[in-house]
This record gives structure tokens, C-alpha cells and sequence, in this order.
């Protein structure tokens, strides 16, 4: 039996619960492309998400890993599925336009007694193409599908003790993550060898516990390049006067836990620490909704009132959930903390508090991965929520 993250009652649990759900919608099989959620099933965990690959799985048995025959021992080696039920594709349909590797699903599908089912897809996924489905449809012509994006994603949103401790030790990571920046970070060095040290950190760990690899690269822009939120580094050195966010994650058994903090070299101008209090007094007033039974908008309207009177405005989402995931992407793709967002918080929930503001040259953001707990939230990091400056 191999080293699974979780026993299998926690894996017998989540079944379960998707069950349930796909037997409220009158589904008889879903399939599942999401990596996140194909390791959240039966615990798979390979870098084989740029082929075709997912989890069939029915009302009853045992879910199927079916992808490239090459990754099927991988899923011998990570999952807690039987043999039988790990079924591997034929090389020659990777990327070869004369064949569509969903053609062996297909054949699979029929072969499961499924040819005429109602089966769940995740259409609006990063991993399930426009050539995929249509090559279902022609292969399967008696099958009914139906999107099902989202429907396991929802499943994993409030977290067992087991996840949160695993996020815990992502968080401890983070921590040590931002420590570095401070310790080396000065006028002068390239940002691609600060990057270098954070990488190090990240997959060095922390209070004894390894690191896996985030599921988005570290975006450290700075100056005007910080106007923008999702720029990420190259050989330029750091300067006095500028500032940089840090928006990075730790992650612990794929449960990412990320965390931004800015740095400012020098003597920052006032309009940052006005930023910065603005966003700090709009923080804590979010954290004073993040309790259970308010709702995702509790948050939102909280913190954008706050941030409003205090003369600034955030037009995007101010956070979103997060837990298991792999790339592009560490958001679990359910919940957002905005205006409009009616989703109940319940104990166990996990968010990124992302209150982020873009100024006319430069960035700001101090962040927060929080969980909702029984009575209210807590803040997984301990890094000092503030600007921080260096000389």
C-alpha cells in the first residue's frame, strides 16, 4: 500500500460526499481532469497533467485512473486504487494528430457498462479541451454529458483536520519564505538570485517539514512593473526607493498556503503608508466578518467600505479559497470574497485574504491565508502583517 496522505477513511468520506452530489444532479459518472481533484479522489500525485488524463467515477466501485500508460505505475505508487482499476492509454495517442487519446476512454466508458450514462465533465477546466469533448461526443453518441465543473471542487471546501494541519506546515514555510526576502533582499542584487534563495526556502521547508512545489511561480514585480499584479522576476537588480510585493506560497503535500508582503527599499513616500494603513485597518474589519454564518460578501463589503473611507478603492475580488492544488493555479476555484458572493463561511473553510492595491507606481500587498474556526477566523501565518521597510 503506498504512503497516502490521508486514511482511507478520509478517502471513503470524500466519495461520499461527491456522490451525493452527482446523485443530486442525476448523474451515473463523472469524469475528472482537475489534478487537484484527481489526488483529492485517490491521492495521484504526478506531473503528467500536460497529457490527457483523469478519474471516472461512478455511482458504485471503486473510482478508475485512467492516463498515459507510462504515468499508470505512478498511480500504483500513489493512489489507494486496485490494479484493475488503474487503467493506462497506449503511447502512440500522446499528441498525435491522426488519434484522440479519449477514444480509449471511450472504449473504456463502454466497457464499464456507462454507453448510454449521464456523465458529469469539467467544461470549463484548464485540463479538458475543446478536441476532448468533441471526440467524446463521436465516440460515445448514446452517452448524455453534462457540465459538472465545480462539483468536486465544492466537495473539498471545508477542510478535515488533516488538511489544515498540512496547510499549517505550508504556512510555516511561507513564513521562512519572507524571512529570506528580508534577510537578503538590498539595492543592488539581481532579482533572479533573490528568486533563487526564495526557491531554496520553499523546497528546503521548514520546523522539519519538506517543501513541494507551489502551484504558481513567485511574482516579485517592483516599481511600475508592481502596477501590474501578475509579473513575475528576471535579472534586474533591486533598487533603493522602489518597492516589491512578494506574492509566494508554501505548500505542503500539494496544500498551498500563500502569503504577499511588500518591500521597500529606502525611505518609502507617504502615500504608501497611507496605503499601508488604509489596508491594514480594511483587513482587520474583513477579519471581523470571517465567522460562521456570515457570507463570502460579508468580507468583501467590509473591507471595501473600510478601504473607501480611508480613500482608497480595490475593484477586483479581495480573496478567494484555496487548499489542494497544483498549477497554474493555487485557488480552489469556488468561493470569492466580493460584492454579490453569497456563499456561507462555515468552520474549516480556507481563504486568501487578498486585499492587494495597485498604486501609480508601484504595489502594495500584505495578505492573509485564514481559516474559519468554530467561533471566528484564524490567521494561518504569523509574518507581521505590515509594510516592510529596509534601509
Amino acid at each position: 500500500m503506498p504512503d497516502l496522505p490521508f486514511s482511507p477513511a478520509e478517502y471513503t468520506d470524500r466519495l461520499s460526499k461527491t456522490r451525493a452530489e452527482m446523485a443530486v444532479r442525476g448523474l451515473e459518472a463523472i469524469f475528472v481532469t482537475d489534478p487537484s481533484n484527481m489526488a483529492w479522489l485517490t491521492g495521484y500525485d504526478g506531473w503528467s497533467f500536460y497529457v490527457h488524463q483523469g478519474v471516472l467515477l461512478a455511482l458504485e466501485g471503486e473510482p478508475i485512473w485512467w492516463g498515459r500508460a507510462m504515468d499508470a505505475v505512478g498511480a500504483g505508487l500513489t493512489t489507494w486504487l486496485a490494479r484493475d482499476n488503474i487503467h493506462g492509454y497506449d503511447d502512440t495517442y500522446v499528441q498525435n494528430p491522426a488519434k484522440h487519446p479519449m477514444e480509449d476512454l471511450s472504449a473504456l466508458i463502454a466497457q464499464r457498462g456507462l454507453s448510454v450514462a449521464r456523465i458529469g465533465l469539467e467544461m470549463d477546466n484548464y485540463y479538458f479541451t475543446a478536441s476532448a469533448f468533441l471526440s467524446l461526443q463521436q465516440n460515445l453518441p448514446t452517452a448524455r454529458f453534462q457540465d459538472a465543473t465545480g462539483l468536486v471542487n465544492w466537495q473539498r471546501a471545508v477542510k478535515s483536520a488533516t488538511e489544515i494541519e498540512y496547510m499549517r506546515r505550508g504556512a510555516r514555510i511561507v513564513e521562512r519564505m519572507h524571512q529570506v526576502v528580508l534577510e537578503k533582499a538590498e539595492p543592488g542584487l539581481k532579482k533572479n538570485e533573490l528568486i533563487a534563495d526564495i526557491y531554496h526556502a520553499s523546497v528546503s521547508g521548514a520546523d522539519g517539514y519538506w517543501g513541494d512545489y507551489p502551484a504558481i511561480v513567485p511574482m516579485a514585480p517592483s516599481g511600475v512593473d508592481a502596477t501590474a499584479p501578475h509579473l513575475t522576476w528576471d535579472d534586474a537588480p533591486l533598487k533603493a526607493g522602489e518597492s516589491t510585493f512578494f506574492e509566494i506560497a508554501g505548500s505542503y503535500r500539494r496544500y498551498q498556503c500563500p502569503q504577499s508582503r511588500t518591500l521597500f527599499l529606502g525611505k518609502p513616500p507617504q502615500k504608501y503608508l497611507d496605503a499601508e494603513k488604509a489596508v491594514l485597518e480594511a483587513v482587520e474589519a474583513g477579519l471581523e466578518q470571517a465567522r460562521p454564518g456570515n457570507l463570502c460578501e460579508d468580507i468583501a463589503n467590509a473591507f471595501n467600505a473600510t478601504l473607501n473611507r480611508l480613500g482608497f478603492q480595490k475593484d477586483s475580488r479581495c480573496g478567494y479559497a484555496i487548499g489542494i492544488s497544483y498549477p497554474p493555479d493555487w485557488g480552489e476555484r469556488t468561493m470569492s470574497f466580493r460584492r454579490g458572493d453569497k456563499s456561507v463561511l462555515k468552520p474549516g473553510m480556507t481563504f486568501h485574504f487578498m486585499p492587494a492595491l495597485w498604486l501609480d507606481d508601484g504595489g502594495l500587498e500584505i495578505t492573509e491565508p485564514i481559516v474559519i474556526t468554530e467561533t471566528g477566523v484564524e490567521c494561518l501565518c504569523r509574518t507581521p502583517r505590515e509594510l516592510f521597510v529596509k534601509g
